[in-house]
């Protein structure tokens, strides 16, 4: 900084000072909805882990089981819903999502439900087919949205508009982790019971099992894009403590340079002043 006054390096070190108030205060923000989210997450799993069970049951308890929901078919055209954040300051927490969401539609025929304004203004700019923007915010989004999105790609599925349904979210690993994942939807797998069973054999369904397999099939797809919807929003949150963690230490090492070197700048003025007045005093 040669060159510099001491007047501009100290309105340097007062724009740092403020920096520094913003990201630290953006960083408790973000700690306390931190935790929020993450016991969203441990409250939305047991509801929906018993969904799954119960649909295995239905599966392999009944012989010769068989649903439109589990018709595996040549892909044509898939669906889907990409979860990201509604601001930046967060690292790389919405541009890993939207490129690894990018690469799984890139050179097919797909349509995104984006959720999140990140979501809407990539997709749009790539002119990818957008379902529906109804989510662009995705602080506004909540469980009953949640369901209504199951319902509409369920139907696209059993009308053969869609192939294949997905959501693409951000993984919640750890406050300092975070990882880009993809989960299939339709057509749905579940897990063969293997060996001999009959722990709910005498189980009877009405009006018949496949019918109420076929109904629980939005609820838990519905579970699924929640449960999703939990671990992106915490991974948001713990991306952007993260970050804003970093850049108050950053501000706080600009802060300790700048006053470094405005005492060395200060002391540089003070020795030439006794320097000039010496000199004055010898002539």
């Amino acid at each position: 900084m040669a060159g510099v006054s001491m007047k501009d390096i100290k309105l340097r070190i007062k724009s740092m000072e403020s920096t520094k108030q913003i990201t630290k205060a953006m960083e408790m923000v973000a700690a306390s909805k931190l935790r929020r989210a993450q016991e969203r997450i441990v409250n939305s799993r047991p509801y929906f882990a018993i969904l799954f069970d119960t649909l295995n049951t239905i599966a392999n308890d009944t012989e010769q089981f068989s649903s439109p929901f589990l018709e595996k078919r040549e892909i044509r055209k898939s669906c889907y819903v990409v979860i990201g954040g509604d601001r930046g300051l967060a690292g790389g927490y919405n541009s890993n999502v939207l490129k690894l969401a990018y690469s799984q539609m890139e050179g097919t025929d797909a349509c995104v439900i984006p959720i999140g304004k990140k979501c809407l203004e990539f997709f749009r700019s790539r002119k990818v087919e957008i379902l529906t923007d109804i989510y662009a915010v995705a602080s506004d989004v909540h469980v009953g949205d949640c369901f209504t999105m199951a319902k509409m790609i369920s139907n696209g599925f059993l009308k053969g508009e869609f192939d294949r349904d997905a959501v693409v979210y951000t993984n919640f690993v750890s406050i300092l982790s975070q990882a880009p994942a993809l989960l299939e939807l339709l057509p749905l797998e579940y897990h063969p019971r293997s060996g001999d069973t009959d722990s709910n054999c005498l189980t009877l369904y009405e009006p018949d099992s496949a019918t109420v397999f076929d109904a629980i099939i939005p609820e838990y797809l519905g579970g699924q894009i929640y449960g999703a919807l939990c671990e992106s929003i915490t991974s948001e949150q713990g991306a952007r403590r993260t970050a804003m963690d970093a850049a108050t230490k950053n501000a706080e090492e600009m802060i300790s340079d700048l006053s470094l070197k405005y005492n060395r700048a200060r002391q540089g003025a003070i020795t030439q002043e006794i320097t000039e007045i010496v000199a004055g005093a010898d002539s």
